[in-house]
């Protein structure tokens, strides 16, 4: 199993697929998602912290500081 730490809270977020899974025969769905947000600036969360961004306005890389 893959893991990726999530810039938003710095916690281990299983990662689907990549050659780990590859070799272990391991299924299963990825902990979170990488983001593209409006400022340019790439990131990857968790499923909770991406449910922790502003939904009223465009999400920005200080959004990801203040979580």
């Amino acid at each position: 199993m893959a893991t990726r730490r999530c810039d938003g809270c710095n916690e281990r977020t299983r990662i689907a697929g990549g050659i780990s899974d590859f070799w272990s025969q391991a299924g299963g769905s990825s902990g979170g998602v990488t983001l593209e947000l409006a400022d340019g600036s790439e990131h990857f969360l968790c499923f909770e912290c991406l449910d922790r961004l502003p939904e009223d306005r465009a999400v920005t890389a200080e959004d990801i500081e203040a979580l």
